[in-house]
């Protein structure tokens, strides 16, 4: 891309937008310019951009989004068909194992969910489309980047916080970049309360007619009811399943 094709306020505006979020979703100018490197002047100058447009509601000293910004993500959405074309299977996948299914696309080091049915919920968080957790220690995560090259996964791996989140959560680059090997290897992923203590999680890719990995569903169960060692026997045959059923579809 050339120089000039390159906006650099708004990219400046994205950043800003990025800054907020479930643990930071009230900001003021200081803050914001903290977060994102930006002078207090620029920051400020989104902000109200962001406020006069309907995006962000100021109080004299805070800045917080709207709902007028789901439309961003909505247009995402509505743009493509992953996520009318995955819920039926995800449905029906949820059903056969009584379990909550999920699908997933990969957003640089984060995976963002875009469909979901749920059996029960078994994460402290709400997962719907839009929500976002790393890559590098979920599932479906895993499962996506073990689609890219070992280089790329580094990168990845390199720009990621690598924070642990249990006692449990592989957080050294290359006992993680082994672990996406094997996942590579077997096309499965299982997680055993990396994510979150109490969850365990079974994930496959999804390919499509080119043969490219577009997206990754995931099977999640209780720990205390389901142990991760047994989530293949009991799972990857329904998911395997599900999986050669969307491979036909997405074509």
């Amino acid at each position: 891309m050339k120089e000039t094709d390159f906006i650099g306020g708004f990219a400046k505006g994205l950043k800003v937008i990025e800054a907020f979020d479930a643990a930071k979703p009230r900001l003021s100018i200081t803050d914001i310019a903290k977060l994102t490197g930006l002078d207090r002047a620029t920051a400020r100058r989104c902000l109200l951009t962001l406020a006069a447009l309907g995006y962000a509601d100021y109080d004299g000293k805070f800045f917080s989004l709207t709902p007028r910004i789901l439309r961003l993500g909505h247009a995402y959405l509505s743009a493509t068909p992953l996520p009318s074309l995955l819920q039926p299977h995800l449905d029906q996948l949820s059903e056969a194992v009584g379990q909550s299914a999920s699908a997933s696309v990969l957003d640089g080091e984060e995976i963002v969910y875009i469909a979901r049915a749920a059996q029960k919920r078994v994460m402290s968080i709400n997962l719907l489309p839009g929500s976002r957790l790393p890559a590098w220690c979920s599932s479906m995560g895993r499962v996506l980047l073990a689609a890219l090259g070992d280089e790329e996964v580094r990168q990845r791996l390199a720009r990621a916080r690598l924070e642990p989140l249990t006692p449990f959560t592989r957080v050294d680059p290359q006992e993680l970049l082994a672990e996406i090997g094997r996942v590579r290897a077997q096309g499965y992923a299982v997680i055993d309360q990396e994510l979150e203590i109490g969850l365990c999680s079974i994930a496959v890719p999804v390919r499509d007619v080119t043969g490219r990995v577009v997206v990754a569903i995931n099977i999640g169960a209780p720990a205390a009811v389901v142990a991760a060692a047994d989530m293949p026997k009991l799972y990857l045959p329904e998911l395997v399943a599900i999986q050669q059923q969307l491979a036909v579809t997405l074509r």
